[in-house]
């Protein structure tokens, strides 16, 4: 039940993009589909098919991203080289001689050109065989895709070196532009290349075809859609026209429509269809001279109609019989003795089928009736049950029904050719079946080959695609790594520089013969040289971050911290002698000297020094 409901979700999620956007999911591959979709919605966190869907509805940005998804865009520039190569140099030489004229158009037809580069390839290939004049004045080549981002892409034809790395670099100056990193192809060539959104499951083909590249997009599509696609294809193309498809598409089930030129390398001719409208032209010429006389005339018809290979009766339309030929004495068992009796005391008129109702039909209709197949158990020639189309047709003389002619058709003989055929087809149809039963083995064996080859072709393209997401994400982590590298050098450098002023620094107050020590405006000191340490016996990392007012020293801090905030309050640089004690104990008198600091570092410099009495 839970896998039901899973399906019902996602057929409701491409319904949703079908009416949307217009893309119509259901002619791919179920596998591929679900298992490209599946990623969007573990990508998202969403938790089913259904809450991705509503997420779509919440993030309209998500489409895109979907549809490059599902829309696996891998492409190059001379993708399988070698294929290009026979296209160019037996494939092409070989449709262009079967044409009538060398100077007529050239169509071509990239289906499924994704960013542009096969399209341009074909342009490359195109001006290489039919030159570059050729080109400009009688070729169009039109590049279709589903994806509007693509086709974007296509349109500007700008790519990277990277993206370029398949052409060879003689046709890479040839044909294309450098401004910068990038290059460009040739806006004179371009101009022969139309792009535009086209679906293969749904839109009508472009038509009168030479050349149609369609490399790596039925393969994802399920063998009904594919059939589809390809009855369009054959369309598309003239008899002498070609079709280039994707290493793992090779038409095996579809000879009625194509043939090999090469399967090796996917190039496949097209299979003309003979014209169903034959046409026939009858001629006739009858005399008019000499025609025979009236009672002449009448003798004819007479003779004639005894005479007819089918057995005829005639009534009149009071119900009497006023004719019957000898093939209706000999079949019918009807005498002439019974011309001119009532029709319904003969036999005939009830067996084998009663035919008195069937005459009132006739007549209140006005037209022929048939009876077909009328089985005669017991009939007069001794051969055995007979069967008879029996044909009514009212005989008119300006709209007036004067009798009814009843005609018994002997098809005996057709009726046991058809059992005969029958039993002959019974026959050959258990035979077919048999043939096809083998046959429907081999295709099956063929098309699962034939599917575990596309599925591995897409998983490929996936990988490919994946790999060129991992080395875009590596080439931005690179960057990323190189810049992170240069700042960090570039702070070494200043850590370096900062190092050396301090030790600078350092070495300049400790020639100083005075304690130096900076406060700021917190009373923190900042600073502690080591004439300081000297006199007072406190090591720098026990006094800087600490405050000047916690210090345990033989001079009275509080006196420093009063002539600290006098100096930072005036500006007014304060000096002060006043006895104090050195580390060793001995009695001093300590000379303060105070200065302010200005700017983004805000303090006060202190220098205490030793001096002796008067």
């Amino acid at each position: 039940m839970k896998e039901r409901v899973t399906d019902d979700a996602f057929e409701a999620l491409l319904e949703f993009l079908y009416q949307t956007h217009g893309f119509d999911f259901t002619g791919y591959k179920r596998a591929t589909l679900l298992r490209r979709v599946s990623k969007r919605v573990d990508d998202t966190g969403s938790k089913g098919f259904d809450d991705y869907l509503d997420y779509l509805q919440v993030h309209p940005e998500e489409y895109g991203i979907l549809f490059d998804t599902i829309l696996i865009n891998v492409t190059s520039f001379f993708r399988d080289a070698q294929a290009w190569d026979f296209l160019q140099t037996q494939a092409l030489p070989h449709m262009l001689a079967a044409r009538r004229d060398d100077q007529e158009h050239f169509r071509a037809w990239s289906a499924g050109c994704a960013s542009g580069e096969e399209a341009y390839t074909l342009a490359i290939l195109l001006a290489e065989t039919l030159g570059e004049e050729a080109v400009l004045e009688r070729v169009k080549i039109y590049a279709t895709d589903v994806d509007e981002d693509a086709l974007a892409r296509a349109r500007a034809a700008t790519y990277t070196a990277r993206d370029l790395g398949g052409v060879p670099d003689a046709l890479r100056d040839k044909y294309f532009e450098q401004s910068g990193a990038n290059w460009s192809f040739r806006p004179d060539l371009r101009r022969a290349v139309i792009f535009g959104r086209h679906d293969l499951v749904q839109d009508a083909p472009i038509s009168r075809l030479d050349l149609l590249v369609c490399r790596n997009t039925l393969m994802y599509l399920t063998a009904e859609t594919q059939s589809r696609v390809l009855g369009r294809l054959h369309y598309a193309l003239k008899d002498t026209g070609l079709l280039f498809l994707g290493r793992a598409e090779m038409l095996l089930t579809h000879a009625s429509l194509f043939t090999p030129l090469d399967l090796r390398n996917r190039v496949f001719t097209r299979v003309p269809r003979a014209d169903g409208r034959d046409r026939t032209v009858v001629l006739a010429s009858l005399g008019q001279d000499n025609r025979p006389h009236p009672a002449v005339q009448v003798r004819l018809q007479d003779l004639a109609a005894q005479g007819s290979p089918v057995a005829e009766i005639v009534v009149d339309s009071g119900g009497y019989l006023v004719l019957a030929n000898r093939q209706a004495e000999a079949e019918m068992g009807v005498a002439q003795r019974d011309v001119g009796r009532p029709f319904q005391d003969l036999a005939v008129s009830n067996r084998p089928v009663e035919l008195r109702a069937r005459i009132d039909e006739a007549y209140a209709a006005r037209k022929q009736q048939r009876i077909p197949a009328v089985e005669i158990p017991d009939a007069t020639d001794g051969h055995g049950p007979q069967h008879y189309d029996i044909v009514l047709t009212p005989l008119l003389d300006h709209g007036e029904a004067l009798g009814m002619s009843i005609v018994f058709v002997d098809v005996s003989s057709a009726m046991s050719l058809q059992a005969e055929l029958a039993r002959s087809k019974q026959e050959l149809e258990t035979a077919y079946e048999e043939l096809q039963s083998a046959n429907e083995e081999l295709e099956t064996t063929n098309e699962e080959l034939q599917s575990t080859v596309e599925e591995l072709e897409t998983t490929n393209e996936e990988l490919q695609s994946a790999n060129e997401e991992l080395e875009t994400m590596n080439e931005e982590l690179q960057s990323t790594n190189s810049e992170l590298q240069s700042i960090n050098t570039e702070l070494r450098d200043r850590t370096d520089q900062f190092d050396r002023a301090s030790t600078f620094m350092e070495r300049v107050l400790s020639s100083l013969r005075v304690g130096v020590m900076v406060v700021d405006e917190a009373m923190h000191v900042q600073l502690w040289n080591s004439r300081a340490s000297d006199l007072w016996g406190l090591r720098a990392e026990e006094v800087v971050g600490e405050s000047l007012l916690s210090l345990d020293m033989g001079i009275p801090v509080k006196t420093i911290a009063t002539l600290v905030a006098q100096c930072m309050a005036d500006g007014d640089p304060g000096e002060r002698t006043i006895p104090a004690r050195d580390r060793r104990g001995r009695d001093i008198l300590c000379r303060l000297m105070c200065a302010r600091l200005d700017g983004p570092e805000s303090g006060t410099v202190v220098t205490m020094e030793s001096v002796a009495p008067d």
